[in-house]
């Protein structure tokens, strides 16, 4: 399975992920057509940069030819700025991602584009729906949080920093890189939030600024090092919108084979502190069989695509191409659905690999629910732990399962719905799944108001005309794909 781990141990904003992505391996031009693709005259400029010592990528989106998130020259005194008559429908969210502080004086912008207007930009432009979806998605988490703080309805919500070009920009591209990754789980660290405090529209806050603090909750964070914002409120809907899209959990870094490493630099450069957002992307270790632990030599890198899976398969024979889980189960008859439900969530964010709930029939005819955990055996303490807590059995069944896994692999085509990530499935090199990303699929269906099926159908379609029997596995797709 693909993974991707984000280390967030300097925070996290929306162009160090940009940043993170590309160094990781994405294909620049991914994020380079998102961004044209708003027709807001914007570019990326890419540059090799140092923080502390550590070589990085660093993202700078230019508007015109210029740096868009260079202050622009004043026009207006700072309280003529901020006279809107509804001081708290208009907040001036702040960011740009880890540069200086923004105090009241930079607020430059007397209006800012409202959450219909950013909506509307990004579905006129030419965008892939699914990225269209994620993009949105994260305006609207940012709006929602803004308008909880405000306690204003969110649609008289208007962005000034957050709804500038550049951070328009680094949200749309950064969207477009998460589909072009193509992770099948998504982890990160507990966040760095940094400390201090930080200047706002309506005065100074501490770290972390109000719309951040409400983004993040749920999320494990904590404060260390600097005395600086880590994180930006970009970031923070960034990570929210990974959560509820991309299934992001949190956690110290799982067992994995680690195959890129991306580091993506913020604006400033403290003394003995690296300032970047550190991306690892490999394969998880419930996946990877024990040859493929072998250290590829350092001007060899792993290869990418079929042919590698390929190669692993005439290592390991069919018998061999398993590995061991553990099951945990135990059927419940007194225990509230919300309660199931709960358990259910909270297994699957401490790393369970499956979990199922069937209707039984227990003793005295009752009804009753069997709930099933599948993890790594590394795992079972845990998902005993929370059984035992959590539930009202008496005792659980454990037992080890050996397990079959196809190969897996990504690739992209185009539909007349836009594009759709196809996932597969292989052994031997012979494909024998063949799966329309449901999540694309679903923002494909309700961007073109077309039935669900109907996308589906036309994602297979689009993958089943690309292929002839004459072609070999390894140019069929791009496993893993970067983009």
């Amino acid at each position: 399975m693909r993974l991707a781990y984000l280390d967030c141990f300097a925070g996290i904003s929306g162009d160090m992920l940009l940043a993170a992505l590309l160094d990781a391996g994405v294909d620049p031009s991914v994020l380079e057509n998102a961004a044209a693709a708003m027709h807001l005259n914007a570019t990326l400029q890419i540059e090799t940069v140092d923080r502390a010592g550590i070589s990085s990528t660093k993202v700078h989106v230019l508007e015109n030819g210029k740096l868009a998130d260079a202050p622009p020259a004043k026009t207006l005194a700072p309280k003529q700025a901020h006279s809107h008559g509804h001081p708290h429908s208009h907040p001036h969210t702040h960011d740009h991602d880890h540069g200086p502080d923004h105090g009241p004086d930079s607020q430059d912008h007397v209006h800012g584009r409202s959450l219909t207007d950013i909506r509307q930009l990004i579905q006129d432009s030419t965008l892939a729906a699914p990225v269209k979806h994620t993009a949105i998605r994260t305006f609207e988490l940012l709006g929602a949080s803004e308008a909880r703080i405000h306690n204003v309805p969110v649609e008289e919500i208007h962005f000034h920093e957050v709804g500038a070009v550049d951070a328009i920009i680094d949200i749309v591209a950064v969207s477009a890189g998460i589909h072009a990754l193509g992770a099948d789980q998504w982890v990160a660290s507990p966040i760095n939030v940094g400390g201090g405090t930080v200047s706002c529209a309506h005065g100074r806050f501490p770290v972390p600024a109000p719309a951040t603090a409400d983004l993040l909750r749920g999320i494990p964070t904590y404060s260390a090092h600097v005395q600086k914002e880590l994180v930006t409120p970009t970031g923070a809907a960034l990570l929210r919108a990974l959560v509820e899209e991309n299934g992001l959990t949190f956690a110290q870094q799982p067992a994995m084979r680690v195959e890129t490493i991306g580091y993506g630099a913020g604006t400033r450069n403290p003394k003995d502190f690296p300032n970047v957002l550190r991306l690892f992307v490999g394969e998880t270790a419930d996946t990877a069989r024990p040859d493929d632990f072998r250290v590829p030599h350092p001007a060899q890198p792993h290869r990418e695509g079929w042919e590698a899976a390929e190669t692993n398969s005439a290592r390991h024979p069919h018998h061999d191409d398993s590995d061991t889980v553990t099951v945990l189960e135990t059927a419940l008859d007194d225990l509230s659905p919300q309660v199931i439900a709960y358990v259910t969530e909270t297994a699957l964010e401490l790393g369970a690999l499956d979990v199922m709930l069937s209707p039984v029939t227990m003793k005295k005819g009752r009804p009753g629910t069997l709930l099933t955990v599948l993890c790594n055996p590394a795992d079972s303490d845990a998902m005993e732990q929370l059984l035992l807590r959590e539930t009202s059995t008496l005792g659980i069944r454990i037992r080890q399962d050996r397990r079959i896994c196809l190969d897996r692999a990504h690739t992209t085509v185009e539909t007349a719905y836009g594009a759709i990530r196809i996932k597969l499935g292989a052994r031997a090199g012979e494909v024998l799944n063949v799966h329309p990303e449901f999540e694309d699929c679903r923002a494909a269906a309700r961007a073109h108001n077309v039935p669900l099926k109907q996308v589906q159908q036309a994602a297979l379609a689009a993958w089943h005309n690309t292929q002839s029997t004459s072609t070999s596995l390894d140019t069929k797709a791009n496993t893993k794909t970067h983009g």
